[in-house]
């Protein structure tokens, strides 16, 4: 039987009204559904995803000390555990197959390469950043300037209007699990790279934009910006009050290296 429900003691079914769930909140609700009804996570993912996706498979599927990325490689399965984490690994696959396939080939090509090991290495580590917390921004270019400053205050307070004009989606599934229980500090990792703004907010789009435009080596070079997603505008009563921002432990300002530092680092 599916076991979202009591993977974690105590937890509560996600919010699908929330504005983090709300592009996976159709799917999500019919994934709980099936569950409820006695379908396993990985029989009620595969049913939803249908002939499009991958095939979602117990966890027991996977063959012991056999790497994970390496088994969906090579059989186009997915290991999928009973638990919020993997519902949420499945829901992105469902929402940005293109992507997920591109990481799971730049993972299973290091593979190839390096062997596994009990260090990832940079491109692996900066993949499964990624894949686990990684957040897609779509919005304007004053939104952008103040975010890679990390200005928080002009960021959230003084364009909070120009917010109007954004659209954001989490990409990242245990920062989607994170949610379930929000607290003030979660964190995401905003690619650096603006969405498109004449995509709109159609999933296959962005789904195939994203995908043409991560590499192995530019994901490499960590191209990530951090930012606190309880900080969004209409994400959370509480950032109503501006002195929201004024918490220097959640609300980071930029760490300027001392001059020679950075020249002995360029």
């Amino acid at each position: 039987m599916c076991a979202v429900d009591t993977a974690v003691a105590g937890w509560p079914t996600p919010d699908w009204t929330q504005p983090w769930n709300a592009p996976f909140a159709q799917e999500g609700a019919a994934v709980r559904a099936a569950c409820k009804a006695g379908v396993a996570l990985p029989q009620a993912l595969t049913q939803l995803v249908g002939a499009t996706g991958p095939r979602f498979v117990p966890q027991a599927d996977l063959p012991a000390g056999m790497a994970y990325e390496q088994f969906i490689f090579e059989t186009g399965s997915v290991p999928t555990r009973e638990g919020l984490h993997d519902f949420f690994n499945g829901l992105v696959w469902m929402r940005f197959p293109a992507t997920k396939r591109l990481l799971n080939r730049f993972q299973a090509a290091e593979i190839a390469q390096a062997g596994v090991g009990q260090v990832r290495g940079p491109v692996r580590d900066a993949i499964t950043l990624f894949d686990e917390n990684a957040v897609l921004l779509q919005a304007p270019d004053e939104i952008w300037q103040a975010l890679l400053a990390r200005q928080w205050q002009q960021l959230f307070v003084t364009l909070r209007p120009l917010w109007s004009q954004a659209r954001l989606v989490l990409f990242g599934h245990a920062l989607l699990e994170k949610l379930v229980l929000p607290y003030k500090s979660i964190t995401g990792h905003v690619f650096r790279e603006p969405v498109p703004t004449d995509l709109g907010g159609d999933p296959a789009a962005w789904d195939a934009w994203l995908a043409s435009r991560l590499t192995a080596p530019g994901l490499a070079a960590k191209p990530f910006t951090p930012m606190p997603v309880l900080g969004v505008p209409g994400w959370w009563p509480a950032n109503e009050d501006p002195d929201f921002y004024d918490d220097p432990d959640v609300f980071r300002a930029q760490r300027i290296r001392p001059v020679g530092q950075r020249h002995a680092s360029a």
